[in-house]
This record gives structure tokens, sequence and C-alpha cells, in this order.
């Protein structure tokens, strides 16, 4: 039995602890712990009853409240404590992970979660007893009086505060506790001394240092992967390296050696990019090798992301007053971001030193209206300018020597010339380089939207109703083109302009056929060709149709729309022009501050007019005129659980590799794409790496790449098992469940589930989760659970055995060594989807061979979860008797690969990983509804 706390300054951290009941629910089984110490099962509607009148403790309420499936109830939630203690730094969000996280003893099953949970509080309370900081106690103060529950327990435990209430002013004003960045002059252009390849060998055995573990292929990669750091002999010919390093080779320092070598000798920088969050955060740790001093690091090495992924001090004390004048429950949340950004190293909300699970309690949507997602930076006019976390991430990139970016920015950066300060590197590496097209076709593909039209109408108009903070484009700049007439009428001329976009509600007028003149009338066109020509119209689910033929209105409309686009267009040139004026003055030059927000701003406005509008005004225009051979033009609309989203116009290139080597290979110096899928396992070589070139868009550079191809260390053939099992039909879902049951009970848990559809997956997860959690096991889910993905990969990480149910991003994202993993399950083949753009690629790729090639390396890069580590074991079935031989060279030479029934799988399965104890497990599970 747990006392009442009684003392707010007493010593004895058990008195802290509110006197509270604790939950943890599972699918099957909810357990609660009484304040007095009497633990009970409960059901399902036992528990919503006892929710609805009692605040219990608890660990990531949301996630609680879907299991019980209730709306989100107060709670006392450990995680919004230890977010509060300890600001910017992670655990996993189980009762399991803040037992590791804290130092206390790990839960054995859900009563010991509940018990956990009071020990967790006490712990943490108990750290705050120290804790003289002012700040600390302001900040729980205002958390406390907008009810925040965790707030009586907190202020307890604090050591008495000031009475100077000058000096706790600040509290939720966090933005003054930062410091400031200060100018540094511009760097020279780095050199061109190439690093030899014994040069790359020395400094990798150098970065690994004495005793490590020899690796020949390693050191191979690295020799092979220094060519991209010769100086170049033609211009728009780079020195371009594609390296395939199987798993287990260590790609990442292998191409680190000679990167960080490069950079110092010439005084350049050079860009890491990947394509998951997951890898970028995984090399910025590899870096801490060649940079073991935390302060050298921070000067060498930057992690960039575009600016909307920091936190905005703006839109983040907009919030604050915002808030504060209304007494809104939002305090609380804001209480613990004021928290975060005292401690944050780097301001980045998403992927950095914000726990993702913090996002999923605040809700995602509030914090991304804390970030700047629309553009409207006010640059040096902002009063939190000089110590902005964007501004200090752009200025570090400058003068490190590895900047660890990411696909997505680099492309968007290349398309549009430079991002806020101009940055074109030279040097670049390319991790993940499968992927590569992928976001090049995001990059230089044109869409014509409702949701981007709103967005563009809102950046010009700002906020037209409602509570909404967005500043529009007269708010940003009106003290720029005060006193300039002609500046004035053109950002009056925009304005007006700008009202042909979709307003608020645009979906529900499209939806009901009409929709405002301009923009939206031409929406409701389009969406009555989609739902016209759409295979299955009534689908819960995005829908498409060819452009071409256009239906009756739709020629005219699009005509109508480009011309109001145009004029746009021009308004926005022509403010842009009367801004660059004073820059141009010959007596009297704007200081550096004017001077960088004038070219910020006038950046903005070309962009939008000559990147965003100009091209929806061609789209619109050529939907007239017969398809060109390099663009294919298709309409989209998009749902989800039968919720219209969004209506879309579309044009993308055919290959995208070939706008990618346009404006980002051949203006570098050196170029290395590595990953360890680049090929597909095709028998012939020579036609595997001409079809990596094609995939990674290198075929289109003048001159061949230079190729290497270092295998995996890892033995294969005695680590990992592959079966595909005959008798369950694929599209029966009782029996596909019943299979997924039965091998991730031999398997004991350690088990992914890969579904090729999200329906597919919920239908699954609908019968399967009681069943496993009968048998003591945790199921995740994707697109089930309350939680990112990035946290469900987490808890299955941490949690040796659970298991985890997910579609591509899963696939592509785990990594998860060790018996954490040790199963992988596939629904079926991972075909790719039949739809308009696949079958314009088809036809240029390859034919037939271009869906092999795709479903072949979707199989290699999930089966390369399974071992990460010289010491992993694991088996890898796929529930599909379809699939075809001629696949199966995706797998490594020499694996063992069966065909065989459903309760033979479960058998081999068991005793292949050495978990069959009973003849139970080798018996499946019956065929689930």
């Amino acid at each position: 039995m747990l006392p009442r706390p009684h003392s707010p300054t007493s010593p004895d951290p058990t008195v802290l602890v509110p006197r509270a009941p604790a939950i943890v629910a599972g699918f099957r089984e909810i357990v609660w712990l009484s304040p007095e110490g009497e633990i009970e099962a409960l059901s399902l509607g036992e528990a919503r009853q006892r929710v609805e009148f009692e605040t219990p403790l608890l660990c990531h309420g949301r996630a609680v409240a879907r299991r019980l499936d209730v709306p989100a109830f107060p709670c006392l939630d450990l995680l919004e404590l230890f977010a509060f203690v300890r600001p910017a730094r992670f655990c996993v969000p189980t009762p399991g992970g803040l037992a590791t996280a804290l130092g206390l003893a790990a839960p054995r099953d859900m009563a010991g979660g509940c018990a956990t949970l009071i020990a967790a509080a006490r712990a943490l309370l108990q750290e705050l007893q120290a804790d003289t900081a002012l700040d600390t106690r302001a900040i729980a103060e205002a958390a406390q009086r907008a009810g925040w529950s965790w707030g009586p327990a907190v202020l307890a435990a604090l050591p008495p505060g000031s009475a100077d209430a000058e000096k706790r002013a600040a509290g939720l004003r966090a933005w003054y506790t930062l410091p400031e960045w200060q100018e540094r002059a511009p760097p020279p252009p780095p050199g061109t001394l190439p690093v030899a390849p014994e040069e790359a060998r020395q400094r990798l055995a150098a970065l690994l240092g004495n005793g490590a573990e020899t690796r020949p292929q390693q050191a191979d990669y690295a020799a092979a992967v220094s060519a991209a750091f010769a100086p170049r002999d033609t211009p728009q010919v780079p020195r371009a390296v594609l390296a395939e390093a199987g798993t287990g080779v260590g790609k990442t320092l292998g191409y680190i050696a000679p990167a960080s070598l490069w950079a110092e000798r010439n005084e350049g920088a050079v860009w890491v990019s990947t394509y998951t969050r997951n890898l970028q955060s995984q090399i910025n740790g590899e870096l801490d090798r060649l940079y073991p001093d935390p302060g050298q690091k921070r000067r060498r090495v930057v992690v960039r992301k575009g600016r909307e992924n920091f936190l905005c001090l703006l839109n983040y004390e907009d919030a604050v007053r915002s808030a504060s004048t209304r007494q809104a429950a939002t305090v609380a949340p804001l209480a613990l971001i004021a928290r975060w950004i005292g401690a944050t190293a780097a301001g980045d909300l998403v992927g950095g030193d914000f726990p993702g699970w913090l996002g999923e309690l605040i809700g995602r949507g509030r914090i991304n209206s804390l970030a700047d997602r629309r553009g409207e930076c006010i640059h040096s006019a902002c009063p939190h300018f000089r110590r902005c976390f964007v501004e200090k991430n752009v200025r570090a990139a400058r003068h490190a020597e590895i900047v660890v970016a990411n696909h997505a920015l680099v492309m968007v950066q290349a398309a549009l010339g430079g991002l806020d300060d101009g940055t074109v590197p030279t040097r670049y590496v390319f991790d993940e380089g499968h992927h590569l097209l992928d976001a090049a076709d995001a990059a230089f593909s044109v869409r014509l939207s409702g949701q981007e039209g709103r967005e563009l109408r809102r950046w010009l108009l700002g906020a037209e109703a409602g509570r909404s903070r967005a500043r529009g484009l007269q708010r940003r700049i009106s003290d720029l083109v005060e006193g300039n007439d002609e500046a004035g009428e053109a950002l009056i001329e925009a304005l007006v302009a700008a009202r042909v976009l979709p307003a608020d509600g645009w979906q529900q007028r499209v939806a009901g056929g009409t929709g405002l003149p301009g923009f939206e009338s031409f929406l409701a066109v389009a969406r009555r060709q989609v739902l016209a020509r759409a295979a299955d119209s009534e689908s819960g689910y995005g829908i498409e149709a060819e452009a071409r033929p256009l239906i009756d209105g739709m020629p005219e409309g699009a005509g109508r729309l480009a011309d109001a686009l145009d004029r746009l267009a021009t308004a926005l040139r022509r403010l842009a022009t009367a801004l660059r004026k004073p820059l141009e003055h010959p007596e009297n030059p704007p200081e550096p501050g004017l001077r960088m927000r004038l070219d910020a701003t006038i950046r903005g406005l070309l962009r939008r007019a000559d990147v965003l509008l100009a091209g929806w005004s061609s789209l619109l225009r050529d939907l007239g005129q017969p398809a060109r051979p390099e663009t294919v033009e298709w309409l989209a609309l998009d749902r989800f659980d039968g919720n219209e989203l969004d209506i879309a116009i579309n044009r993308n290139w055919v290959d995208p590799g070939i706008p990618f080597v346009k404006a980002v290979a051949e203006p570098a110096h050196g170029l290395v794409v590595t990953s360890a899928t680049l090929t597909d396992g095709e028998a012939d070589p020579e036609t595997a790496w001409r079809a990596a070139e094609a995939a990674t868009g290198l075929r289109h550079l003048a001159e061949n790449p230079a190729s290497a191809r270092i295998a995996s260390p890892f033995d294969y053939p005695a680590q990992t098992r592959i079966f595909i099992v005959t008798d369950v039909p694929r599209d029966d879902m009782g029996q596909v469940a019943a299979a997924f049951a039965a091998l991730m009970g031999a398997s004991q848990g350690g088990a992914l589930g890969l579904f090729t559809a999200i329906a597919r997956l919920r239908a699954v997860h609908e019968r399967i989760a009681p069943v496993l959690e009968a048998r003591g096991l945790l199921l995740l889910a994707q697109h089930i659970d309350a939680m990112a993905t990035a946290t469900l990969v987490d808890i299955f990480r941490a949690e040796e055995d659970s298991c985890l149910l997910g579609t591509d991003a899963v696939r592509d994202g785990v990594d998860v060594p060790g018996r954490s993993l040790r199963l992988i399950v596939f629904d079926r083949v991972p075909w790719p989807r039949p739809d308009i753009l696949h079958r314009a690629r088809k036809a240029a790729f390859g034919g037939a061979a271009y869906d092999d090639r795709i479903c072949r390396l979707r199989l290699r890069q999930a089966y390369g979860r399974l071992v990460r580590r010289a010491d992993d074991r694991g088996v890898f079935v796929i529930l599909d008797r379809a699939l075809p031989s001629r696949l199966l060279t995706a797998f490594p030479a020499g694996v063992d690969i069966q065909r065989l029934p459903l309760v033979d799988a479960v058998e081999a399965t068991a005793g292949f990983l050495g978990t069959q104890s009973s003849a139970a497990r080798r018996t499946p599970f019956p065929a689930m509804p």
C-alpha cells in the first residue's frame, strides 16, 4: 500500500508518488494495481469504467486509450513525467523501457509492469529533488495552473523556489535561455587533392583502432569508393562509383574513411545522404569513432535537415501567448516542449533528440504547427532570428566536414538551385542508393492538387478564419514594401490573384460537385473524370484515372485556371523585382540583416512563381496536347478509409534518373551511390549492373560509373532458412492469420510480419492479437497502434519476444540485430502495384523483367533485415505458393529454400530457432474467421 504525499519538502521520495492505481493494457488481458496493492485482471468493460472515474498511472496514454477503444482520458502518464525530468532524452515507451532507462528491475509480466510504473514515478520524482533551476519550477507552476496531472507531485518534489518573481517570469518563454549564433566568414572553395585507395585503407584502420575485428571486405570497399574523391577531368562528368556492399561489410565506416580524409585535406564538405531517418541517426552515431570528442564533432559534423523539421521559436511564442491568454489545457504540453527547448542539441523535432513518443502524446498536429512547414519564415525580422535553430543548422553546415543529410533535401536543394543559403555541394555519398530515384521522383514531379493549392493560398493570404497562427505574405513583408509603391501595387495584385486558389472547406464543395470558380471548379471536373474512368470507383482507398482523353469541361477549365495561375505568377515576379531594387541601390545599401531578409523573400517568391506555379500552368496547358514520351500525366482521388483527402493532377518523369543526373550528379565533382541491394540477384552480372545503373539514374552520365561489389561476410546458408508455404490460400484471410499466429508462436516472438496492403494487415491483426497475447507475446502493429513506426520499431528492438506487423516503411527501415528479429513472414509475393505510373515505367525499363526486378529487390531487402550480425539466425517465410522459381535468385546462393505445407514450416521454424519445446508448438492454429 502506497502512502499519500504529506509534506511537499519531505526528502523521502516514497511520499512523492501520487496515490493512484496503475494500469497495463493488452488486447486480451488488462491488469489493474490499486493504491492498496491489490492486483486485478479486468475485462475490457471493467477497465473502461475504471478509467472513466479514476486517474491511473500508465505508460503512453494514447496507446492505452486505443487498446481500450475509448477517447483519451485523464491519466498520470509516466512518459510525460520522464519528458519533464529528463528532457531531450530517450526511453523505449513501455514499462520495461522505463525500467531500463532508470536502472530498475525489468518487469516479467503485466502485473510487474504496473509495479514498475510506480517505481519509475518514484525514481523520477526523486531526481527532481536535486533540480534547483528556477526555470524548472516556473515551467512546472505554469503546467500545474493549467491542470497538468503531474503538476502537484512535481512541485512537491522540487526544492522551494525563489520569491523573486522577475527571475522566475521566463517560465514557458524558454527562448531566453538559448545562446545566439555568431556569423563567420564564408569558407573558400574546397581543394581537389585525391584520396588514394591505400590511404582510404589506412584511414579505415585508424578509425577501427587496434584490436578491432579484421574485415578485409570493409577495407576493399573503402579502397573502391575512394575513386569518387579524385578530381574530375571534364565539366559535367563527375567521378562516380556505384558500390554494392552486402550486409555486414560495414559500408558506413567504409565510405566515411575516404570522405573524411578528403574533407580534411581539401577543407571542404562531403554530404552523406540517406533515404530514412533511421540510417541518418546511425551514421551520426558511427561518426563518434571519427570525432570522439563531442565538441570537435559538433564543429565538424552536422545533421542537415529542411526547416520544416525544426521548432520555430516564433510559432512556439505564438502558441505560448495564445494558450496563456485562454488558460488553455495546451499549456501542459507546451511546458514539456519548454523543458525540451532548454536541453535540445539542435532543435530538431523529427528524428533528433525530441522523442517520437512525445509527439504522439502531444499530438502530431500540434507539433507540426510549431515548425515552419509552410515557408512563412520572416528571417531577420523575427525577434528570435539570432537564436533560430534553422539558422544555426544552416551556418554550422557551411563549415562542417561531414554533412549528414537525406535524399529529399538534396533533391529539393538541387531542383531549387540551393537552399536557404544557396549551398550546392560538390561531393556526395548516397547511401540507401536503391531509393535514390524514389526521392528524385518526388522532387522533380509536378502535383497540382487541392491540398497544395490550399497551402499556397495560406502562404499568400494567411489565416482567413478561425484561430490559426498562419501569417500571410502582407503581414510578413509589410515593412519591406513600405514606401515602395511598385512593391505595394504588386503585393496587392498578388493577393487579389491568390483568391483563385482553394479556400477553407474546398473538399466538401468539390465533393458536392461544385466548388468556387477557378481552382475548385476545375478540381470538381477532374474528380468527375476519375470517378467515371477508375476501375474501382467504390474503393475506400485511393483511385486514379488516365489524364487523356479529357471529359467535357476539362480543357476549358484547365485553360482558365492556367491563365489565372499565370497572373498570380506574374504578380509575384513583379513583387520580387521591386524588392530587389534596394539591394542594388548604389548609395544606400541595406544593412546585412535586411539584405539577408530581402534575399530570402525574393527567393521564396521566385520559387513559387517559377517552379510551383509555372509547373502547374505548364501541366494544365499540356493536358490538351498529345502525351510526351518522357513524362506521364494522370489524375488521382486520394482516399483513406472511405474519406476523401485530396484530388490531384500529376506529372511524373518516366525515368526520374534524367532530372537527377542533370540537377545533382552532373554539377557534382564526385559521388558514391551505395546500398546492400543495388543488384537483384540476376544470374548475368553484366545485366544486373546495367539494371542497377538504370535504377539509380547513373546510366545517363556521359561516362559509365566505376563499379564495385563486395559480398557479405555472413554465412547465410548456415544462419538462415527460407520456407515457401504451399497450402495456405493467400486471399483467405482466416487461414493467412492462422499461419501468422502459428509461425509467430513457433518462434516464440521476435517475428516481423510484412504485408503488401494495409487492409490485409488489419485483418490479420484483428484475428491474432488476442491469440498471441495468450501466449505471452506482445503484438505491435503499424497503422493500428497509436504510435509512429519509429516508436514501434524501438519497442520491437527492445522487447526480445515481441512481434511487429508492418508494410513497406517497416520492411525498409528496420535495423534489429540479435534475437529480437529471428523470423520474417511475408504475406504474399510483393509484386509492384500495377498503377498508371508503373505501367509507363514498365514499358521503358524492360517489360516483365522490370516487374521481376522490383519484386526480387523487395524480397532481398526484406530478407536482408534478418541477419545483421555474425551470430544472428533467422527464418524467412513466404505465405504464397505462387512465388515463381525465377525470383529465388533474390536470395544468397546456397541458402536452403524449401516449399512445404504450413505444419511442416511451423515445425521446421521451431527446430531451426531452437524454440521447439512442446508438441503444441508443432501444431498450427485452426483457420480464423
